[in-house]
């Protein structure tokens, strides 16, 4: 840590750092540890904090869903994705003879008889 400050200070020379041109490869080596230390620099009293790594797209779409708000807004938009979803099938259904009339159908039971329906509508039309 002290080459890193001593190579910091604007007011020394060159001659005074104590490590020449062969010396480069362990000077970088030691700003590297230096930049990920924590710890306390000499002299400063200040502690460097580990840089935190930089997070994949996923790592951060996680941690974004995993917050109570998203959470609470994903219900949300379901619940009414979901009810427009049985508002159409509805309304579909009210446009299908039945008999009764009345009766309840199931989704699946819906489009098969919506099927039929306009199979039978086209066969009426080619007629």
């Amino acid at each position: 840590m002290k080459r890193l400050k001593m190579m910091l200070s604007p007011d020394q020379a060159d001659s005074d750092l104590g490590w020449g041109q062969s010396d480069a490869e362990s000077v970088l080596n030691d700003l590297k540890v230096g930049c990920l230390s924590d710890e306390t620099m000499e002299g400063e009293g200040k502690t460097r904090s580990l840089a935190q790594p930089t997070l994949s797209r996923e790592e951060k779409r996680r941690r974004r869903r995993a917050t109570a708000k998203y959470r609470s807004a994903h219900a949300t938009r379901e619940r009414i994705r979901v009810e427009a979803f049985n508002v159409a099938f509805a309304e579909l259904r009210k446009l299908l003879p039945t008999l009764p009339p009345d009766k309840k159908l199931s989704k699946i039971e819906i489009l098969r008889l919506a099927i039929c329906y306009i199979s039978y509508l086209n066969h009426v039309l080619d007629v």
